[in-house]
């Protein structure tokens, strides 16, 4: 699969451009980031160094032979690595990138940890999943605060987030076609390959059960919930 949540080529455009001073000498991470669908496309786009880190050995091979196809690998580099201990220097990054991977280590977590490597003035760009009402369905509630609990709203997100120590600069909600087209639809071929290759193991049968309560409950509870994709800008010491 080119993404492993929820998200869009347009979506990781929209959200660059709300980021200003990236030059050639800039440095960027994208953190948890799978086989670099998105990293692609932002890379693409700027001029800087990219790096690409996700605990997965086998997302990283795929990672850097998409950065060989597409002609980027002087720029753009994958390496095996932990969001809980990431290999940078402080104050090291001009961008943090992160799309659908934070909750690993946890929102409030993240922001906290991720800062530090951060210039001055560095932006960090994550999407995390959202409640967009503060009141839901107890079937879709309990989903969620057995899978994730931390999952909040927008205001009390974007509270963390100026708390952390960053000015919010943009906020704003994935359209639906980032769960449809971009992640449940490549998803259902996936689940066959991954099927066919380990039948009659009940783990993976489980395990592929889940994935399609997700996109069920997606399509039932769509109006409380979904993916938002903030930007900030470091601020303060």
């Amino acid at each position: 699969m080119e993404r492993q949540g929820p998200g869009s080529p347009e979506v990781t455009l929209k959200a660059l451009s709300f980021i200003d001073n990236l030059t050639e000498k800039s440095l960027i991470a994208d953190i948890g980031c799978g086989t670099g669908g998105q990293t692609m496309v932002l890379a693409g786009h700027v001029t800087g160094q990219v790096t690409g880190l996700d605990f997965l050995s086998g997302f990283i091979d795929i990672f850097n032979r998409n950065a060989r196809q597409s002609g980027l690998q002087n720029r753009v580099t994958g390496i095996v690595g932990s969001m809980d201990d990431l290999p940078f220097r402080n104050e090291e990054l001009d961008l943090i990138w992160s799309e659908g991977a934070i909750y690993n280590i946890g929102f409030e977590r993240g922001l906290n940890e991720w800062r530090k490597y951060l210039k001055k003035g560095g932006y960090l760009a994550v999407s995390e999943c959202s409640w967009f009402t503060d009141e839901r369905p107890a079937e879709i509630n309990d989903f969620w605060m057995d899978a994730y609990p931390e999952i909040d709203t927008i205001p009390n997100q974007v509270a963390k987030i100026h708390k952390a120590g960053y000015l919010p600069v943009a906020t704003f909600i994935l359209p639906e076609n980032c769960w449809t087209d971009h992640y449940f639809t490549p998803k259902v071929a996936a689940q066959k390959i991954f099927l066919t290759k380990y039948a009659g193991n009940k783990i993976a049968e489980e395990f592929s059960m889940l994935q399609s309560i997700e996109e069920e409950l997606y399509h039932k509870y769509k109006e409380y919930y979904g993916y938002t994709f903030f930007i900030a800008k470091k601020i303060g010491l």
